[in-house]
Order: C-alpha cells, then structure tokens, then sequence
C-alpha cells in the first residue's frame, strides 16, 4: 500500500510520486489550501491539498485528527520561509494526487500532543497513547535492547530455553499468582515467580550455559513502581564463582550502553559491601552520584543525657546516625518540617536538626532544639565527627537499626534531588557480601535475604553449622547484586549444591524434611545426582528499559501494564467469570466484586 514512510521522506526525494499511509497529525485549513500532517511509526510530513483538484480537496475538507488514510504525491521543496528545522521532514513537503480515507476516527479522547493527561487515561486507552512519538521510541529501544542482549549472549556460548509458566507454588518471596486446575480437581498450578529453580535443574542437566528473557508473575502488596507481571533477563551458568558471574554481567551491560547508548560505562564497577553500603548511605542500593553520606555517631551517644539519643544508642539493635547537609541551612522550618513528614512514612518518629551557623563558636554558633540536651564536649564531638562547616545542617536519626537506615537513606536521596546535588553521570556498583539470613521479628523465624538456595560463604556443612550456631545474622553469603544511579538493576547468587546443605537452609528457615520434600522434593533429589557449582544472575528489563530511556517509571517502558491496583483499565481485567467456568474449575465464589474494587 506504500512506497515510503512518512519519516524517511526527505530533499533525496524531489520531484518523486511517493505512496504513503498513516494517520492525520493534524489538519489546517489556510483560506483554500489544506494541510494535513501525517504520521506513522517513523514520523510526520506535511501534505498540501490545494483546490485545483476539487473532489480531492472536498474529501481533504473531511479528515480529522486521528483519520487513517492513503496519499499519492509528488514530493516538492517547500517555499523559502516555511522549512521546519524541527521536523525531520521539514525541508520539503508532498502535493496531495490521491488521497483515500481508509478509515475515519471518532474524536480521540486526548490529544496525542497533549502531555498533561492522566495516566489512568492513558492507560484505559493505551493503544491511542501508543501513538505517541514518545512512547514508540520506548518500545523501540526495548525491542534493539532485548536483541542486544540475545546476540552478546549467544556469541557467549549460551543456549535460550523456555522454562514453564505453569508450575507449583513456593513458600517463599511474594504470593503466587495460582491457576486451578480443570483436570486435577482441588490442585492448583502456580505462575512463576521467577525460573529459579528450573534453571538450577537445567545446570543438573548439563546444559552450562543458559538464558531466558522471562515473563515472572508476583501477587504484591500495592506499590507505585510495580507489577504483577514484568520480564527479566535470567541467566545461569555452571562450574563457576562469584567473579565470572559477575564479569560476564559486567561486561554484558557495559557493551550494551555503549552499542545502543554510545556511553562508555566504567572499565571496572567498583564493589562495596553490604554493611558498608547500609552504614554509609541506609541503602543496599545507594545512588553514588549523590556525594551525601551518613555518619555513624551511636558511639558518641550512649552516654548522653538524651534518652531519645542514648537508649537506641546502647540497643543492639538501634543506631543513631547524622546526614550532613553541605550549605543546608539555608533550609527554611518549613522545608524541614516537609522532610520531617517525608521520612515518617519509613517509621521515624521525628528528624532532629541542627543548622551550623558558626561552628569554631560552639554551643553559641549551633542553632537547634536539641542542642540544651548536650554537653560542649558532646557537641564538639559530633561536629567534628560529622565534618560540620559553617553554613552546613546535619539532620538525626535514632531508632531501631533498620529504621534509621531506610529514613536518612531515603531522605538522603531526596534531599540530593531537591538541592540539585545528582552528578550528571552513570554510577554503577556491585553490593556483594550479603547476610544470608535476616530475623522477622513479626514471624518469629529467619527469612532468606535472596532466596534459601543462595551459597552461604562457609566452603563445607561443618564450617557454615559452626557459623549458625554462633549466629544466623553474621552468615554472609555469595550474592551479589548490581546497582545503577540507586536502582537496583538485578541480583544473583552462587546456589547451594549440595543436598545436606540445602536442607541446612531449609532448616533455618522452618522448613523442615517432610515440608521440603513436599515443596522442593524434586530440586533435594536432583542435588543428589551430581549437580555442578554453579550460579547466575536476573536483571529486571523494565528497570533496565526504564533507566536508559529516561522514563519515570516501568509503566512507560511496557505496552499494555497494569495500575497500583494490580488491574489492567483497557480490559477491566481482572473480571468475573462465569458460574459455568467456574464449576468446570470445581471452584465457587465467596465473593463478588464490589462498585468500589470491580
């Protein structure tokens, strides 16, 4: 139906007849000649109708935004004054010949130029947003990603295989996504959460180098930035250690800037540990181009006379820590109380301050509520310690360990932004020497960091049971996870490979030998049958999309996604099924939907 495109239509094509199709930009009416801007996946042109040729012009009086139709032209330069440099096409435009209205529009529900609708708009008519020159570049970048990503893969010896999208439930991560069965009455399958264990039996398999763009399903508590459903790039591989997973992901994402992106990311990520990662920045995914760090002051504390300061200070399980804010006294009490309320929704219970105005002064040069509470030599102390100059605010935390961590770590990342502290630049980061387990106070058990098949560092059963009975929580592991402008672009681990120790990590859990058997029965038998070293690593391409595109957020990086609510607004999916279908499931209904969550 065409011989071009619009977008590619350039000065190369003067005087040429050209066929094209697409859908009406826009449409203006000067006074008996008509202009329509038409446009298809690789731009706009600008087409003329003029009134020597009445029945085309009478049909151009027609179009509307949106109309999809079949031009025949003649390609000319355009007057002197009127080139667009804007426009990739804005030297020249097309003289309408033919014109065919293949289909009309009704009146689009936003103005594909309009970048002021709502996302709940957007999303009910995605295929109109679609459209957008804005969106098609995402999508486009996604599809040259994911071949980037197959061709440095295979040309590394790895082999993609599918792994199954109906299996068995897990006891651990989030909830299963679960699909009853028609022929096994009461049994359900589950969505993969991931290809975890699958791609451990293909390593048992002798396969030794695997790959998979995987689709994973997670039934989450509502978050802004998630789905239910979302794609990662998986990877596995035998007879290997902690470096060469990590090198070959290193070297796969450094060659992916740079073949798509033209940026040249650093020859070597640098490493940092978990526990560094945490004291320094409250984050184990911290944003290295923010040069804002956190200070550790519990140390200082325990014997002030300040109980909100001194009692997490003596908790072994509490922390206090100082954010020093280079020139942030300039920061008004009402910016503060803004922060103040920021960081109570990560369980502070407020966010003391002090505003530095003259520090070689002391007592009379700090300017804060909390200060009476201290002694010269303990405000000395923590001036020196956080590195006060004149001109700065130091903003405190003092609660529970983790508290702290997650609110100055946080609050950090804001403050960064606010203050316009970000480098102009990409900062990638390993964070390695992870804790295998972490205490779930609620639970009253252990749960895994990574996942329970994750290596702990101790090389045999007899080294790892010495380090358990000391203490779970110093157990590290051999995970790693690869971290990029403070998002964290995926996770892998060197796996358990042997059966006695598998179940070692079971048991810490609370998984005992009969649940084992009956949730991972099939991995614990194929341990036992020679399963190779081996580890990988998963990287989430809608975070990865989104980061090199310069989205906000995944939502814009995915054709059809969902809302917060876990809902599809194009489809009205989820929707209720029929009493019919669901008796063919052995399956009936507790409730129905409300108005309210319908």
């Amino acid at each position: 139906m065409r011989s071009h495109t619009c977008g590619v239509i350039n000065t190369n094509h003067l005087e040429q007849e050209i066929d094209f199709c697409g859908w009406a930009h826009r449409r203006r009416d000067h006074g008996g000649v008509i202009f329509i801007d038409l446009r298809d996946h690789t731009g706009l042109v600008q087409v003329v109708f003029d009134p020597d040729r009445a029945e085309i012009f009478a049909l151009a009086e027609q179009v509307r935004n949106e109309f999809v139709l079949k031009i025949k032209g003649r390609v000319r330069a355009r007057p002197e004054g009127t080139i667009n440099p804007d426009m990739a096409t804005g030297e020249i435009e097309v003289l309408g010949l033919e014109l065919s209205i293949l289909n009309r529009a009704a009146t689009p529900p936003f103005q594909l130029d309009d970048n002021d609708v709502s996302e709940e708009h957007r999303l009910r008519y995605r295929y109109i947003d679609l459209r957008r020159p804005s969106m098609q570049s995402k999508l486009r970048l996604r599809a040259k990603v994911t071949g980037e990503l197959r061709r440095y893969l295979d040309d590394q010896q790895f082999i993609e295989v599918d792994t199954p999208t109906l299996t068995r439930a897990t006891p651990e991560g989030a909830r299963d996504y679960l699909v009853p069965s028609r022929t096994h009455p009461g049994s359900f399958f589950a969505l993969p959460q991931s290809p975890q264990l699958f791609k451990q039996l293909l390593m048992m398999g002798g396969i030794d180098r695997y790959y998979q763009i995987a689709r994973c399903f997670r039934d989450e508590d509502l978050r802004a930035d998630r789905q239910p459903e979302f794609s990662q790039l998986d990877i596995e591989m035998a007879f290997v250690e902690e470096a060469q997973v990590m090198d070959l992901a290193e070297g796969m994402i450094r060659h992916l800037f740079d073949s798509v992106l033209d940026v040249k990311l650093p020859e070597a990520f640098p490493h940092m540990s978990y526990a560094d990662a945490i004291r320094d920045y409250g984050s184990d995914k911290p944003d290295l181009r923010i040069p804002l760090k956190l200070t550790e002051l519990s140390d200082l504390m325990q014997d002030v006379d300040f109980k909100v300061f001194s009692e997490p200070a003596k908790s072994p399980n509490g922390r206090v820590a100082a954010l020093r804010v280079p020139g942030g006294s300039k920061l008004s009490r009402k910016d503060i109380d803004v922060y103040t309320e920021f960081v109570s929704r990560y369980g502070a219970k407020g966010l003391a301050y002090i505003k530095c105005n003259d520090v070689a002064n002391g007592r009379d040069g700090l300017q804060s509520p909390i200060v009476k509470f201290f002694s010269d030599d303990a405000l000395a102390a923590v001036m020196q310690k956080v590195g006060a100059e004149d001109g700065d605010l130091v903003f405190f935390g003092a609660d529970k360990a983790n508290v702290v961590a997650d609110a100055l770590g946080a609050l950090r990342v804001k403050i960064g932004h606010d203050l316009d502290m970000v480098a102009d630049e990409w900062a990638p980061l390993w964070v390695v020497d992870f804790p295998m387990f972490e205490w779930d106070e609620g639970g009253k058990r252990w749960h895994a960091i990574h996942h329970p098949f994750t290596a702990p560092t101790a090389d045999t059963l007899e080294q790892w049971q010495s380090q358990l009975d000391e203490n779970p929580a110093t157990v590290l592991s051999k995970a790693y996870d690869m971290v990029l402008n403070g998002t964290e672009l995926g996770g892998g681990s060197i796996r358990i490979h042997n059966s006695d120790m598998q179940q070692k990590a079971l048991d810490v859990l609370g998984i005992g030998e009969e649940e084992a058997n009956e949730k991972f029965g099939f991995l614990l038998d194929a341990l036992k049958y020679g399963a190779p070293p081996h580890g990988g690593i998963a990287l989430g391409m809608d975070r990865l999309i989104m980061i090199m595109s310069g989205a906000s957020s995944i939502r814009d990086v995915m054709a059809f996604p969902k809302t917060q609510s876990a809902s599809c607004l194009l489809t009205s999916a989820p929707s209720v099924v029929s009493d019919q279908q669901m008796k063919e499931l052995h399956l009936r209904a507790r409730a129905r939907p409300t108005p309210e969550n319908s």
